[in-house]
């Protein structure tokens, strides 16, 4: 169980990430994709790994307690870091109580409904995560930056008006707004990158045999965009950031940086709904009394009655 300075360090930390409800906010200026805030990368290492401790134990009284979900949101440009942040932060949670969903070119059966349809099929139930590897900010993002993609989406003409992406950008925070007064907390992560980084990481994908699957023609064709995303992102981050959903920009040209800030956003999350065990009732405490005396009536001879209170109890002594 975490202690209060653990729970204050943690808000400290990604306090400077967060996108103040209201700003506006310039990328470029705004954020440095470089920054690791005076941290080595061997501190940086420990606390990932006591990041992920905190996360397992939380995550398993969020499924205990079976009240609130968590999703989260994770954008980035190509080369970002999404898939090794997600192996990172994830790596000592209980796979049961996770879910991860990759979004593509939406599907004819996606086409056929609003464009969050298909977003909300992969929510969490109460008392799991969930990850969005990309997410409903593709449709202000991607779709923005190459608007022949609303063909495919067969709105009507109405829809499409100049007033199109404020719409949107109200439509998601109405819907971010009723998941969160339902019990579902958002955690939404935009991984900040800097191009050359990303020349760097594109560079090596080509460099190493076992990366080139990782590598598409469709990357250098989107970086061709890179000042339309950047607008897109300026957009999406000032319209979006939300007292009930913040943005945090994380900077990504570190990745072990990366990790920890993406690590210590999921945790103070989980540390601000401080999920608790169920407590039993009267009732059932007496059959678990009953159960208990059972069970060490049926010791064998020179067993313990009950191993695992004995353990503990020499350990106390």
């Amino acid at each position: 169980m975490a202690d209060r300075q653990t729970v204050k360090r943690i808000a400290d930390f990604i306090e400077p990430l967060r996108v103040k409800p209201g700003s506006r906010v310039h990328l470029a200026k705004d954020f440095d994709p470089g920054f690791k805030g005076g941290m080595k990368k061997r501190e940086g290492v420990e606390l990932l790994h006591t990041g992920v401790k905190l996360l397992a134990e939380y995550q398993a009284r969020l499924a205990a307690q079976d009240t609130h979900g968590v999703l989260m949101c994770l954008q980035a440009l190509d080369a970002g870091g999404k898939d090794g942040t997600i192996r990172h932060v994830m790596s000592g949670v209980n796979p049961q109580g996770v879910h991860v969903s990759g979004f593509k070119v939406p599907s004819a059966e996606e086409l056929d409904h609003d464009y969050l349809w298909r977003y909300a099929q992969r929510l969490p139930a109460r008392g799991d995560i969930a990850i969005f590897n990309r997410s409903h900010y593709e449709e202000v993002l991607v779709v923005r930056v190459h608007p022949e993609l609303l063909d495919r989406q067969k709105l009507p003409p109405e829809a499409r008006g100049p007033d199109l992406w404020h719409h949107r950008y109200r439509a998601i925070n109405d819907w971010e707004r009723h998941l969160t007064e339902n019990g579902f907390r958002l955690v939404k992560v935009f991984l900040n990158l800097s191009k050359e980084e990303q020349r760097r990481r594109f560079l090596k994908r080509i460099d190493l045999p076992e990366k080139n699957w990782k590598f598409s023609a469709a990357d250098i064709r989107e970086r061709e965009y890179w000042d339309d995303y950047q607008k897109a992102f300026s957009d999406m981050l000032s319209a979006t950031s939300t007292p009930w959903a913040p943005w945090y920009v994380v900077p990504a040209d570190h990745k072990w940086f990366a990790r920890i800030c993406a690590s210590a956003l999921l945790v103070h999350t989980l540390l601000d709904i401080d999920p608790q065990y169920p407590e039993v009732d009267k009732k059932t405490r007496k059959a678990l009394r009953a159960a208990k005396h059972d069970l060490e009536a049926e010791a064998p001879e020179g067993a313990a009655r009950d191993p695992y209170a004995a353990k503990h109890r020499k350990g106390r002594g």
